[in-house]
């Protein structure tokens, strides 16, 4: 893939990229260091791109392997920031309501793997694409968004 094409589908796909960084990022500069890694992966991993799948499926891969090695890293993590996003194009969740405030902060709760499932699943991937990505079967998938959602729901209420 050249280079013009790659940022073309980079500069589509920005919204999903800030939204699953800012799922796992503690601050702005550990935000800042995501996106940038996660673009170095994407570029360097460019050429495993078959057109098999949507772009945005292959990317999410790509980002949520990279965001996982990078906490992996780290072990503990300590939300200290507010979300918010690092591409002026996307809308600031300022505009958000309160309620998808607070759905946001719920799903920033969960575990890292439950996080990358509904994030995908509110994002309208199916569940055998959910499964492909996040390397689980498809059974396995409604299994954890049931479960998923039983547990934001708990975590709303309180």
């Amino acid at each position: 893939m050249d280079e013009q094409r790659f940022m073309t589908y980079i500069r589509e796909n920005q919204g999903l990229l800030n939204k699953l960084i800012g799922l796992y990022a503690t601050d702005r500069e550990e935000k800042k260091d995501l996106y940038q890694e996660v673009l170095y992966q994407s570029w360097n991993a460019r050429n495993s791109y078959r057109n098999e799948a949507k772009f945005s499926t292959w990317l999410y891969r790509v980002c949520l392997n990279t965001i996982l090695s990078h906490k992996r890293k780290k072990k503990l993590v300590h939300y200290t920031e507010d979300i918010e996003p690092l591409a002026p194009s996307i809308k600031p969740h300022a505009d958000a309501t309160e309620d998808s405030r607070r759905l946001y902060q719920a799903i920033r709760q969960l575990a890292e793997s439950d996080r990358a499932i509904i994030s995908l699943h509110l994002d309208g991937y199916d569940n055998s694409e959910i499964g492909e990505i996040v390397g689980i079967s498809t059974g396995n998938v409604a299994v954890k968004i049931h479960r998923i959602k039983d547990q934001l729901n708990k975590l709303l209420k309180n």
